[in-house]
């Protein structure tokens, strides 16, 4: 058995594993990278983010006939092949395997493809996918490992009849019908994508609302136009049983009684830290009661020399901010402080219609005590989003009682890339006056921005806070 030693190991090629890298690589250290997977990109790549995006866009291009009354403008027929909706998926994943090598090898990293498994704190076992075994020796560790589908008790994921995140595009053909559990970000997204489609879509979840840490109007919105699309929501639900009648259909029975049934059930329980085979107690580390890596602010887990970052430490679980973390693991083991890390990062759900928000919405501010102005622009009213058909959304902004800005949130095609630039006020220490007196592309959805800005300068004693 061959033995390694490097300054650090990387256990994960996803976002966060890969920033980690190249920084500390960057850094002059000699970095290897574990990936279990033949190709390199995680979950995130393979059976997350790009593969459900990739269908969004078919639901998006479907909807898009649909209102230019073209000659596909019908829904997409039940029993349509799944592979003909993300036809270019092989193409994009594989591009990203091909980059993503390509960046790694240009910095100096050595990519290693095998199972890793600790056998003490900083030496890990790692074996080949030929069989073959190394130990590598790192001064540091960083964890990348990702996070995988969490099981609801009582839910049978057979991944055929009821399916979790990782393998409801593994369907051969697009269901009639579908049950979603759950009314977090993957199972709002997916229900909405499915539901663009033309399948019958019912969401379940336990709460009164999906999506409860987002702005409650932002949140309506995208239920009306999730019932636009056909789909249904039932909250304050209570799941009693749910089973394949071993002919065609799935039920789930509430606990008041309510049968529902459809050919397809998405269980969207959440995601718990990837660690299988890991061995963390001979690390030294145990998981969190959420099922998580415990980390500190620098992603430092309790044992010298180990990190962990991205989905693997819990939220926000988002790609952009694995990233950073990745980033900023290695920087502090490199013995660079690089400060806190920044509260401005936007949340991007990819549903239908997107939803995007950076900073306080208008009720944790108000929880905060702040004395609170809001400005609303309806996407409606904007002439791009009359030109684009984007006629249900709209951009909320939300500043203290002397116009400063606090937050924003958007629901509508583009909020994602629209956040941006709240996002820039924020750091910046814009108030509602500088969108006011600037000037923004004719037409665009920015300028959102101004008619909400002049919506709150409107209001009274706008003129005297700022003077």
């Amino acid at each position: 058995m061959s033995e390694h030693q490097v300054d650090l190991l990387v256990i994960g090629s996803g976002p966060a594993g890969q920033k980690a890298a190249i920084q500390a690589a960057k850094g002059g250290w000699r970095v290897a990278l574990v990936e279990g997977d033949r190709r390199l990109g995680g979950a995130c790549v393979y059976r997350g983010t790009i593969p459900s995006k990739t269908l969004r866009e078919s639901a998006l291009r479907l909807r898009q006939a649909r209102q230019l009354g073209g000659v596909h403008a019908g829904a997409c027929p039940a029993g349509q092949e799944m592979a003909a909706l993300i036809r270019n998926l092989q193409n994009v994943t594989g591009a990203h395997d091909g980059f993503i090598r390509a960046q790694l090898e240009r910095n100096g990293v050595q990519c290693v493809h095998g199972r890793a498994r600790f056998v003490a704190p900083r030496r890990v076992r790692v074996e080949g996918l030929r069989g073959e075994a190394a130990v590598w020796d790192a001064a540091n560790v960083i964890i990348a490992t990702g996070s995988v589908p969490r099981h609801a008790d009582g839910v049978p994921v057979d991944h055929e009849h009821v399916l979790d995140s990782d393998s409801v595009l593994s369907m051969l053909y697009l269901p009639e019908s579908l049950l979603v559990l759950g009314g977090g970000i993957i199972a709002s997204e997916y229900a909405s994508v499915f539901a663009t489609l033309g399948v019958r879509v019912t969401m379940i979840d336990r709460y009164p609302r999906p999506l409860g840490f987002v702005d409650e109007e932002i949140v309506a919105r995208f239920l009306a136009a999730f019932r636009a699309a056909g789909g249904e929501f039932v909250g304050d639900a209570r799941i009693a049983e749910v089973r394949w009648d071993g002919v065609s259909r799935v039920v789930t029975r509430l606990e008041d009684g309510r049968e529902f049934a459809a050919d397809k059930l998405l269980s969207a329980a959440g995601r718990v830290a990837n660690v299988r085979g890991l061995d963390l107690a001979a690390a030294g580390l145990e998981l969190t009661a959420s099922g998580h890596i415990p980390v500190d602010a620098s992603c430092r887990t309790p044992v010298p020399g180990i990190y962990a970052v991205g989905d693997v430490i819990g939220p926000p679980a988002l790609a952009s901010a694995s990233m950073e973390q990745g980033r900023r693991a290695s920087a502090h083991a490199l013995g660079l402080d690089l400060g806190a890390l920044g509260a401005t990062i936007p949340t991007g759900i990819y549903a239908i219609p997107e939803i995007a928000t950076v900073g306080l919405d208008e009720a944790a501010a108000r929880r905060a005590g702040t004395a609170v102005r809001v400005g609303r622009a309806l996407f409606g009213e904007i002439a791009r989003g009359q030109i684009s058909g984007n006629q249900d959304g709209m951009l909320k902004l939300v500043t203290d009682d002397a116009g400063r800005l606090l937050g924003a949130q958007i629901v509508g095609e583009g909020a994602t890339e629209l956040i941006h630039i709240a996002q820039m006020g924020l750091l910046g220490g814009f108030a509602a006056s500088d969108f006011v007196e600037n000037i923004f592309n004719f037409p665009t959805l920015a300028e959102a921005y101004r008619v909400a800005a002049l919506q709150i300068e409107a209001q009274p004693g706008a003129g005297a806070r700022r003077g």
